[in-house]
């Protein structure tokens, strides 16, 4: 491809609104235009990236015997009905209907789809185990779409589905998938974290992500070097009881006036957040339900809808409260509550013995709370955000965090689907039993904001080898010099002949503007044919390297195509990034 013809706008200054460097790179390298809020189009660059990455996705999906279909992205809404989901996916869920009034999403994942298309087709045991995947378009309607392609509300996904009549089969297709997702980032070469997580609306009862670390990922990873790792949503910690000091004393009331948060109320009152009772009003499925928890903890809503196994569960507004309550969100307490609104309260209230809590009159808290004298609990739950620093779940020591963008994302289903569809085969014994299932996600567009997150620098992009747009460009300084063109071309014809995806950077501009453009798009050898030539000689650059080498062509292009191979065997962009950290 010559530059000249390549649909590449370059820019100076990234567009304001760009929020992370790798968008921030993608619209100035010209991979990406912004068309609305989450809504990118790719251009030639972006789209070689992509198409690359998606091949690296889909031979490692055929490597392990997984099938290719292609599904629908409009989805009736009766198949989400029949699992419950239409309602629990909640308000990312892109909705629409018909001429005739017929509700139907765009498609944000395909479990019911498949499990659809399945029930009529699979009939015995003896059909599985097997596996189908695709690799298409997603739609979410993202509340704040951000991070540029890494969290968008159309984007490019291979999601599959595996079947299964036993928990060993599914054991083994998991280990499968596993196993194809750690060999996808290691072939791109990017460093990576593994660990469990929350399965959210997906459902099954195991899942782990599989994150690229950055600097500035949008996820929080903890994990322990004894090999404990879960996301921040997942994470659990070893709990400690904190004995609050002192005797219990008689529960009494006290005016707060205008103290509605916890830093409020420890104020106003001289105590530590630790010792205050955080109660937070919450509605699912059935019905209104008060959350405890410290005051100096952080609840994790995706543990409560987990433990509540709804994930239509909310936090109340603040009307809500008042409507049943009777009283503004800053003064609920669990103190005298309806005896309909069951308490659930986190392992943290436990040890407190002289707490504050809201009093369930405006204006007023209660001192001196003691659970199980003053107020009933009815189920305990592990319901804190873990934060570095807490304890191990399996050896107790500190857990450490690191930020990470999740691309991957494995789960066992189970028989959440069967069950709800109907999906049944006959099993070994001639009974009638749903199928097990398994569901396996991986974002091919993620993926690119993804590398560009993890391997840049101050220059541009560091693409790694098996995602570049081109692997070299030959730079010609001057197309108008006869000799320089001549040679160029020739260069250029011989790498193509050597199946190598090169560019030819002929545009009629300064060398330094080709040399800017070939780091900020980020190609990982350049080529230059200048001045030198008079000598004989041209110049080889690896995007990893600081100093470019001189060839020698006075007897042909032998020696350019060793150092072009010496290079390419050399090349590592994580190398860069020492470098940029010393």
């Amino acid at each position: 491809m010559r530059f000249s013809q390549l649909y590449a706008p370059t820019l100076k200054e990234a567009p304001s609104d760009a929020d992370l460097v790798s968008i921030k790179l993608l619209i100035r390298g010209g991979f990406l235009r912004k068309v609305a809020a989450g809504i990118y189009t790719f251009l030639p660059l972006g789209l070689k990236v992509l198409k690359k990455v998606e091949e690296i996705v889909r031979q490692e999906m055929n490597a392990i015997g997984s099938q290719e279909i292609l599904m629908p992205i409009i989805q009736p809404a009766e198949l989400w009905h029949e699992t419950g989901r239409w309602d629990d996916y909640g308000p990312e869920m892109m909705k629409l209907q018909d001429r005739h009034e017929r509700f139907f999403t765009l498609g944000p994942t395909h479990e019911e789809i498949i499990t659809h298309i399945l029930r009529n087709e699979l009939k015995s045991y003896k059909q599985l185990p097997f596996s189908l995947y695709q690799i298409a378009m997603k739609y979410r309607d993202e509340i704040r779409p951000r991070f540029g392609v890494m969290r968008s509300r159309e984007f490019l996904m291979k999601d599959a589905y595996s079947f299964h009549d036993s928990w060993d089969s599914l054991d083994d297709t998991y280990r499968d998938f596993y196993g194809a997702y750690s060999k996808i980032l290691e072939r791109i070469g990017l460093d990576f974290l593994v660990v469990e997580a929350d399965s959210g609306a997906i459902g099954g009862n195991e899942s782990h992500e599989f994150n690229v670390l950055a600097k500035y990922g949008e996820s929080t990873l903890l994990y322990c070097d004894c090999g404990y790792a879960a996301s921040d949503e997942k994470a659990e910690y070893r709990f400690e009881l904190r004995e609050q000091q002192g005797e219990s004393g008689t529960l009494e009331s006290v005016a707060t006036p205008s103290s509605r948060t916890v830093e409020d109320v420890s104020s106003f009152l001289g105590v530590n957040a630790g010792d205050i009772i955080k109660s937070l009003i919450y509605k699912g499925r059935k019905g209104y339900f008060i959350v405890l928890i410290r005051g100096d903890e952080e609840l994790n809503e995706s543990k409560l809808k987990a433990a509540m196994n709804d994930q239509t569960v909310v936090m109340a507004t603040p009307q809500e409260v008042m409507e049943l309550l009777k009283v503004p969100t800053g003064f609920v307490g669990p103190v005298g509550l309806p005896e309909e609104i069951r308490i659930i309260s986190d392992y943290s209230i436990k040890g407190l013995k002289n707490a504050v809590c809201g009093a369930l009159k405006e204006g007023y808290h209660y001192r001196s709370v003691l659970p199980g004298r003053d107020f009933e609990i009815d189920e305990w739950l592990d319901l804190k955000m873990v934060r570095p620093g807490d304890s191990c779940p399996k050896c107790g020591t500190p857990l450490k965090s690191a930020k990470g963008i999740e691309v991957g994302h494995i789960f066992k289903l189970g028989m959440k689907y069967s069950e709800k569809m109907n999906g049944y085969i006959t099993d070994a014994q001639g009974r009638n039993s749903p199928y097990i299932m398994g569901c396996y996600g991986w974002g091919v567009s993620r993926t690119i904001g993804a590398i560009v997150e993890q391997l840049h620098d101050k220059d541009g992009i560091i693409w790694p080898l098996e995602a570049c747009p081109f692997h070299i460009v030959v730079t010609a300084v001057n197309m108008k010099d006869e000799s320089i063109a001549r040679t160029s071309l020739e260069i250029y014809n011989l790498l193509k002949s050597k199946n190598f995806d090169v560019l030819l950077d002929d545009r009629e501009i300064s060398p330094g503007m080709k040399f800017k453009d070939a780091d900020l798009i980020g190609i990982p050898l350049r080529i230059t044919v200048g001045k030198k030539l008079s000598e004989g000689v041209i110049e080889i650059k690896s995007r990893t390297e600081a100093k470019s080498v001189s060839v020698s062509i006075d007897n042909g292009y032998e020696a350019v195509s060793l150092e072009i191979e010496r290079a390419l065997s050399a090349y590592n962009p994580k190398s860069v990034l020492k470098l940029e950290e010393e």
